[in-house]
This record gives C-alpha cells, sequence and structure tokens, in this order.
C-alpha cells in the first residue's frame, strides 16, 4: 500500500513539473503575437495614412508609392520636426543675446571663424582727446568700427582699468565715455597708476583671451596710427605659426639710476646689467591665439617688470616661440607699407 501511495504522488509531482514550462510558452507566446500584432498594427496605420495624404495632395485615385518609400518619408517627418525645434530654440537663444559665430567653408566642411586680431588701445583717464583722435584716424566708431569687426575680422578696444578712488569723476566720466561709443574694456580689477602699466598689459591679454578665440592678440599705446590694411596682410602671413611674437625687436639699455625716466628696479638681474634681453617695443607687438591663453593661464605668477615690452619679452624666454623681427612695426618712422607710426 504504501509503494503505491508513493507512486501516485510521484506521479502527480510530475505532471506539474511538466505543466510549468508548458504555461511559461504559452504565456510567452500570446504576449509576444500581441506585440508583433500590435506593431503591425501601427505601421499599418501609418501607411494608411500615407498613402491617404498622397493621394489628397496630388489627386490621384491610388498611390503607386512602395512601403519602403513611405518609411522614408516618416523618416524625413522626424528629421522636419526635430529642425522645427532648433530653429525655436535658436531663435531664442538670439533674443538672449547668444548668436553664433559665423561659419565658413573648409575643404567641404564648415568650421567656426576666428577674428583675425584683437587690439587692445591701452589709454590712461584724462586722455579722451587722443582717443577721438584715434577714432577719427583709423578706428573708427559706431557702424565703421562694426565694419571693421564683420569685414576684417579686427576687434579694437580702448582698455583701462579703475580709478584708486572707484567710482570717483574719473571712473564716471570713462563710464559716460563708453555709454556713447561702446569701445572699452573696463579692467575692473585693475586700479590705473603710473607704475602698474605692464601689469594691465598682462590683464589685457588675459581678458582678451578669455573673451575672444582670435588668431593674434595685440597691444598698441594711445599715441600710435595703425595701418589696419596692412596690419592685417601681414598677420595673414603669419597664421602657419602656432607661437609667434612679433613686433620691432631690440634690447635697450638698463638704467639702474634710481632719477632716471626709464629706471629699472630688478636691474641686476638682467645678464651683465646693461642690456635688456631681445623684445619687441612697446610701442606696439602682436602675439598669437597659444601664448595669450598662456598668459591667461598663468597671469597671478607671471612676474611684471618696469616696462609692459620687457615684461611680456620675459613671459616668453623659456618657451618655444618664433620671434618674428619685422620691421614694419617699428613705428617711430613711417615708411611705405609700415603697420604703425607715432602721432
Amino acid at each position: 500500500m504504501q509503494s503505491r501511495g508513493s507512486n501516485h504522488r510521484l506521479s502527480s509531482m510530475g505532471n506539474n513539473r511538466s505543466r510549468i514550462p508548458a504555461l511559461l510558452i504559452s504565456m510567452f507566446a500570446t504576449f509576444a503575437s500581441i506585440y508583433v500584432a500590435g506593431r503591425l498594427w501601427q505601421d499599418a496605420e501609418n501607411r494608411v495614412y500615407l498613402i491617404k495624404e498622397l493621394d489628397r495632395i496630388t489627386g490621384q485615385g491610388q498611390s503607386a508609392i512602395s512601403v519602403d518609400d513611405t518609411l522614408k518619408i516618416i523618416a524625413c517627418r522626424e528629421q522636419h520636426k526635430k529642425l522645427d525645434a532648433l530653429d525655436t530654440e535658436l531663435a531664442a537663444a538670439r533674443q538672449e543675446g547668444f548668436v553664433s559665430k559665423p561659419l565658413i567653408e573648409i575643404n567641404g566642411t564648415y568650421s567656426r571663424r576666428r577674428p583675425l586680431v584683437v587690439i587692445g588701445i591701452l589709454t590712461k583717464f584724462g586722455r579722451q582727446k587722443n582717443r577721438d583722435a584715434i577714432r577719427k584716424a583709423w578706428m573708427g566708431s559706431g557702424a565703421s568700427l562694426k565694419k571693421i569687426e564683420d569685414g576684417k575680422g579686427i576687434i579694437v578696444r580702448f582698455v583701462i582699468g579703475r580709478s584708486e578712488n572707484r567710482g570717483d569723476n574719473l571712473d564716471t566720466d570713462i563710464a559716460r565715455e563708453n555709454r556713447l561709443t561702446n569701445d572699452f574694456i573696463i579692467l575692473d580689477n585693475h586700479v590705473e597708476t603710473n607704475d602698474a602699466f605692464p601689469k594691465k598689459a598682462k590683464l589685457f591679454f588675459a581678458h582678451a583671451a578669455d573673451k575672444w578665440d582670435a588668431e593674434f592678440y595685440a597691444k598698441v599705446n594711445d599715441d600710435i596710427y595703425v595701418n589696419i590694411d596692412a596690419l592685417g596682410a601681414t598677420l595673414a602671413t603669419h597664421l602657419d605659426k602656432p607661437r609667434v611674437y612679433m613686433g620691432c625687436m631690440k634690447s635697450g639699455e638698463v638704467f639702474s639710476e634710481l632719477n632716471h625716466k626709464w629706471y629699472e628696479p630688478e636691474w641686476w638681474k638682467f645678464g651683465d646689467k646693461k642690456s635688456y634681453f631681445r623684445h619687441a617695443s612697446g610701442e606696439m607687438y602682436v602675439i598669437s591665439r597659444a601664448l595669450a591663453k598662456f598668459i591667461s593661464i598663468n597671469r597671478s605668477i607671471l612676474r611684471t617688470y618696469a616696462h609692459d615690452d620687457v615684461s611680456a619679452g620675459s613671459w616668453f624666454i623659456g618657451l618655444d616661440v618664433k620671434h618674428v623681427d619685422e620691421a614694419k612695426f617699428c613705428c617711430s618712422s613711417w615708411s611705405t607699407g609700415a603697420i604703425c607710426a607715432g602721432v
């Protein structure tokens, strides 16, 4: 009796186990059938809709379009929806002031066009007459300044810091002038003093490199006339040089006499204590994008000396930089094809 009962229970358990896989397979097959049927029904609805739309638009009684073509049309519609959404986002960005830079085609592909050069004219308080003369002579203002930027890729700005008595008449006069001309870079973290010119040059390069991704950056004094066309033509010949420092190269005498106009407090650092290392004259000099980025990144640790031109030259001594001694940047005398001249 016990043997028969045991056999009966084992038989029942075996039957139950065999039913479980069968149920799972059946359920899977049912869900799969529902899913496939749903997708086919959705595709069928899309095809019917497309055919009806084509018939309505073309006026034909029956469309001969293939299934593959209808699916391509569906894909195109989806792309159009995405493009419409991007157009909406672009319009919103323009309203917020975020306008994309112009594009140029190079070997069949498009890339963002960089400005050729950003020129910083280092100026001081009380020199509005100089600035007005520069605007009339070569820089332009308003629409003419914008035309130089858009047409030639040359951005020109006056560069000035803040008064020692922040917010006084000196600051307000510059703010008033800038509201009329909109052609200043105002360095909020720089105080205008007689001995702070080298630091201002460093901060200009750092600020300009952060704000504009240009090919070159130029420092100019506010008593210099610049031939924009000659400058653009000369810079265009050096676009293939990744790290270039360009100007009227000189050495210059180191003055250790305390009362001398060009006194150098750290005169003892310079070799024979009589002459500086090779550097570009301070009236005007140009550096490439990589060097401006270098100044921006290392602005807090780059040393400045008594003069901005010597300071700039010192920053590049230990770098793999191409020094270009270009006579056209010698502003002391005007000659045919010259880039700059003193006024």
